[in-house]
């Protein structure tokens, strides 16, 4: 441990690192849980024996590189320039962040640490998730920004596991609780030991849950987590999703973030909240006292640099084929790039509230995507705005968004807004040629294999009549 810490005198963040260690090594654990997160957002992660651990805390280690190489169903990709078969599938270096230290109360308090990627020079991977929300946030310090930011999120749970999913063809799933009950005491308190463990153990996971309640629909549930500066609230919003599952299995309960599971019901949002500050976090630049929606000149800038980019980036919002089915009138999710105050009809709402709560929400956010890239596509577009001192020249939105034929409609479809995302000069502009190119070579990845599926629907409609 000598040669990693050798530094006299040691700076503050070595000198924070160390103690991270100290504490994980004069544990009683055995074990550390290490994870990264892929292009999906889905969290790929391993045990390391502690000896292991001490070693990847100071040098980092090796992860297969196929994490930026597959779909989340571990299908590989052929049209990637990353990695392949053409490369062997090597391993990429990754390193772990020393200050996501946490302890699994779920899994006898093991340690737990996030990883993010590096490139043969040390410097950031420019396709890992993470690196790229850490790039923009950069610069928005530079620019004289901080952030606060929180993703709130919409869930499906079932009284289901993998295997009985697999047994009933994904057919026929018996939801947590019956009919369309929003803001129900009842349906919580008969639900009080998971949501009480889901409460208590992502407290002691640190990821404050600030607000939890049913939603509209049976077995739904929706979680505000706690506002805090953006790579952060990134972390918590992956381990969120993860932790929900793990803790819901201990209850034979199986939560779902698609963003549409059923045609019937309404969609699963991720909506982002997000503010600016000044380096101190003392004031909310935001905020206007004179403005009859309390919107500083610099929020309206803001919010038009996310209604110019959004049409151009909204993969990064809305990653999957089954995205787009929860964009549609009447259900809860937008269609078109538009504003309102406190409507939630609109793609952006701005909340107009006392100095420290005046903010926007980004609601074309479905609870499928990955949180480093969805609150990088947010923040990277609002500042768009801000340097090129974009005006909100749109009105607000008094009623029903769905209505509003004077604002551009969102991409219809994963191809459609895939292409449009491919040809962005303004993608680039804010995320760099290469994430653009391997993000959009996914996404085209995943809209060729939906196109080769024989769906129920097909079988229904066809297999008899034609």
């Amino acid at each position: 441990m000598a040669q990693y810490f050798a530094t006299s005198p040691m700076p503050k963040v070595a000198a924070a690192s160390k103690k991270i260690v100290d504490r994980v090594l004069k544990s009683e654990a055995t074990k550390v849980k290490v994870a990264v997160t892929d292009i999906d957002g889905v969290l790929r992660g391993k045990y390391l024996h502690k000896d292991k651990f001490l070693s990847a805390a100071g040098s980092g280690f090796g992860f297969c590189s196929v994490v930026f190489g597959w779909d989340s169903g571990d299908v590989c990709y052929d049209n990637a320039a990353y990695t392949g078969w053409h490369t062997g599938y090597p391993d990429a270096a990754a390193r772990l962040d020393l200050s996501t230290f946490r302890e699994v109360p779920w899994d006898n308090n093991v340690p737990f640490f996030l990883g993010e990627f590096v490139d043969g020079k040390g410097a950031p991977l420019e396709i890992c998730p993470r690196q790229l929300l850490k790039r923009v946030v950069d610069r928005l310090r530079a620019a004289g920004f901080e952030a606060l930011t929180s993703l709130e999120y919409e869930w499906f749970n079932f009284h289901e596991t993998p295997q009985s999913l697999a047994e009933k063809n994904f057919t026929r799933l018996e939801s947590l609780t019956p009919g369309m009950f929003g803001y129900s005491l009842l349906r919580m308190n008969q639900n009080a030991p998971f949501l009480n463990a889901l409460m208590d153990e992502m407290a002691a996971f640190r990821v404050p849950i600030e607000g939890l309640h049913t939603e509209t629909g049976p077995g739904v549930f929706e979680a505000a987590l706690l506002y805090c500066e953006p790579v952060e609230a990134a972390d918590r919003a992956i381990l969120f999703k993860t932790g929900a599952r793990e803790i819901g299995h201990r209850f034979g309960v199986m939560p779902t973030f698609m963003a549409k599971w059923n045609s019937q019901l309404p969609g699963c949002s991720g909506h982002i909240h997000q503010s600016l500050w000044d380096k101190d976090h003392r004031t909310n630049l935001f905020f206007d006292e004179r403005n009859p929606h309390k919107m500083s000149p610099l929020f309206e800038s803001y919010l038009a640099g996310q209604m110019r980019c959004m049409p151009e980036i909204l993969p990064f919002f809305a990653p999957t084929v089954n995205s787009y089915k929860r964009l549609v009138e009447g259900a809860w999710a937008p269609t078109r790039v538009n504003w309102g105050v406190d409507n939630r009809t609109t793609a952006l709402r701005v909340i107009p509230g006392s100095t420290k709560s005046t903010r926007l929400e980004t609601r074309v956010n479905g609870s499928d995507t990955n949180p480093y890239l969805a609150l990088a596509a947010a923040l990277a577009s609002g500042l768009y705005g801000i340097e090129h001192k974009l005006k909100l020249d749109a009105a607000p939105i008094v009623g029903s968004g769905y209505g509003d034929t004077k604002a551009v409609p969102l991409p219809r479809d994963l191809h459609d807004a895939t292409m449009r995302l491919e040809k962005s000069a303004i993608a680039r502009d804010l995320f760099g040629k290469t994430f653009v190119e391997h993000f959009a070579a996914t996404r085209h990845w995943e809209w060729r294999q939906f196109g080769k599926a024989v769906t129920n629907w097909e079988l229904q409609r066809y297999f008899e009549i034609i």
